[in-house]
């Protein structure tokens, strides 16, 4: 395959591939880990890439342009032709949260160009204009506060609601997006184990990652240090799961970020898993059979939580 411009591969990452590329893959893909945030070719190449801290979020917008955190708080807008950072909010300094102990791990560029950040510390949704104006504010709900864990990924609905995984509750809460009421609110099981600590498969808890409303209704849930994928019903009845031990030769360990793939097969991220698992595992749900793996340790190394699949449809879902 002949090597694109780096603006060509940025622009193809909003079109789709043909569905024999899909099926067979491997994918483009935006991934950081190692110090280094880079965009990696069908062939496991790195055709771009620059210096950069580690994330829990990532989303590549429309222009080709990379939104991703930056330190602790900040969220930054890289233009990747110039490497340079376009547009940034501060949460630690905006919107009534100087001096506070603010930690931002999810985010969203919602359609009609404003973002959504979810600040763990102020224990709270918002979403700004790209001035830093504050339009929304939605209290969460939390039973064990903390400013490093009050959430991990959080995704504004098509119906307007917020999905939220909370990290240190170990739970799943959807609030309605009018009022911020809870109206769903799901505890991960622990499924009769104890908490062990640790980040690696030796771990344990329901430390949840992230949540995908699915097309039928269902959600799914990485379960962080639960080493698992559940999809749950509206009642709250798990339905399907992939466990720790379940994909053969694969050992799942901090399972962060979910992809829903046009052709309905999962891409499951599979962090603090070690040299001998990869980072990126594709599941076909009906069989639980994988069909690819990304394994690039040697490159990202131990901790690479978060990931964005380029040059697929563009119905994904993340």
């Amino acid at each position: 395959m002949l090597r694109m411009s780096l603006l060509a591969t940025l622009v193809a990452a909003s079109l789709s591939i043909s569905s024999s590329i899909l099926e067979a893959g491997p994918f483009r893909l935006v991934i950081q880990g190692n110090n280094k945030l880079a965009i990696v070719d069908h062939q496991g190449d790195i055709e771009w890439e620059m210096p950069w801290g580690g994330i829990h979020d990532i989303h590549v917008l429309s222009n080709g342009h990379i939104m991703v955190q930056q330190g602790a708080a900040k969220i930054a807008e890289i233009d990747p032709q110039t490497k340079n950072v376009v547009w940034s909010y501060d949460s630690a300094k905006r919107n009534g949260n100087e001096g506070k102990r603010i930690e931002v791990h999810a985010f969203q560029p919602l359609a009609n160009g404003n973002v959504m950040i979810a600040e763990s510390g102020a224990g709270r949704l918002i979403e700004v204009n790209r001035d830093g104006k504050l339009l929304k504010e939605v209290p969460l709900k939390l039973d064990n506060p903390h400013p490093h864990s009050d959430t991990r990924l959080v995704r504004k609905l098509d119906n307007g609601n917020y999905l939220v995984a909370h990290e240190n509750d170990g739970h799943i809460r959807e609030y309605d997006g009018e009022s911020g009421k809870v109206v769903w609110d799901y505890e991960v099981p622990m499924f009769d184990q104890k908490p062990r600590g640790g980040h690696g498969p030796e771990a344990f808890g329901n430390k949840a990652f992230a949540a995908v409303r699915l097309k039928n209704g269902h959600t799914l849930i990485a379960t962080g240090n639960g080493h698992s994928v559940i999809e749950v019903t509206p009642e709250k009845e798990i339905v399907w799961k992939i466990g720790q031990n379940d994909l053969p030769g694969i050992t799942l360990a901090w399972v962060t970020t979910l992809e829903v793939l046009p052709n309905g097969h999962y891409v499951i991220g599979n962090c603090h898993a070690g040299p001998d698992n990869p980072l990126l595992v594709e599941v076909d749900p009906k069989t639980k059979k994988v069909v690819w793996q990304f394994d690039q340790f040697d490159v990202f190394g131990n901790s690479a939580p978060n990931s964005q699949l380029l040059s697929v449809e563009a119905d994904v879902i993340r």
